[in-house]
């Protein structure tokens, strides 16, 4: 079923509970997914970022596998365009079917991140297409915490109002690409986003928060949960077992599938994790 975000997001928020919201980046990682959540019951949120379309050099292929992966699956599916800088692939992802679009205008300066979110949302909420922004940055790409980047609770609830979005992404201590679940959130800081800002609230980096402190993240105030690290690790450490596990190995499949099974065991259990489960 595939399905807006809000459709999905609004409810979760209500009744205090954590969506999981996962990347794709091979087909194997879209059928892991979708499996993941039809094995616990749960929607989930499949992610397609820039970072990835630059990588496949487009963006249509993986968009038609995952939209009818999505499409087939018995569970709610959000089909999601994730860390857009480009309106350009905004407007293309709306032609392909995408039901959510997160732009990413952290880079720019206050004024313009305003003003382009909100031309993004005009353009989404035309095509019924849900969009998350993101206020400020969330932290480097590099793994290292960012101590010194948190969101504001007042300019977040402007920022919300201002540009009519849908969810709001928050810096409340966690960073991308972190390896390790070392992240501490400022659980205080989420509760007093929450209680401002009129949207849910998105927590990117999660890779690098630990079971409990995603669950204690999710009970202050935080929604839709971003995790794609540690999924990929988990992922990676399979294909590499059976490759070194058998040095004559060169089917694909026989690597491949294996680490398709794991990332849907490890998917399937932080869904229920996030959802209080």
């Amino acid at each position: 079923m595939l399905v807006p975000l809000t459709e999905v997001l609004g409810p979760a928020r209500d009744r205090g509970r954590g969506l999981g919201a996962f990347n794709v980046i091979h087909l194997e990682h879209a059928e892991a997914l979708v499996g993941a959540a039809e094995d616990v019951g749960l929607p989930v949120v499949l992610q397609i970022s820039e970072n990835t379309v630059a990588w496949h050099g487009s963006l249509a292929p993986l968009a038609a596998a995952t939209r009818t992966l999505a499409e087939r699956a018995s569970v709610p599916v959000v089909l999601h365009l994730d860390h857009a800088v480009s309106v350009d692939l905004v407007r293309e992802s709306l032609d392909l079917g995408f039901t959510s679009v997160m732009f990413d205008g952290s880079t720019l300066d206050d004024a313009a991140n305003r003003s382009t979110t909100r031309e993004v949302v005009s353009l989404c909420h035309e095509r019924g297409v849900d969009v998350e922004a993101e206020l400020g940055e969330i932290g480097g790409k590099d793994g290292v915490h960012a101590p010194g980047v948190r969101t504001d609770p007042v300019e977040a609830q402007r920022f919300a109002l201002d540009t009519g979005v849908d969810a709001l992404a928050v810096a409340v201590g966690s960073s991308h690409a972190m390896t390790e679940r070392t992240a501490a959130l400022d659980l205080e800081l989420v509760a007093a986003i929450r209680a401002a800002v009129p949207v849910p609230l998105v927590l990117h980096g999660s890779s690098g928060v630990p079971d409990d402190g995603l669950v204690a993240g999710v009970r202050a105030g935080m929604t839709k949960v971003n995790i794609a690290t540690h999924l990929s690790s988990v992922f990676t450490g399979a294909v590499r077992h059976h490759l070194e596990s058998d040095a004559r190995l060169v089917d694909s499949r026989r690597y491949l599938g294996p680490a398709r099974s794991a990332m849907r065991a490890e998917a399937a259990r932080l869904l229920e994790l996030l959802a209080l489960r």
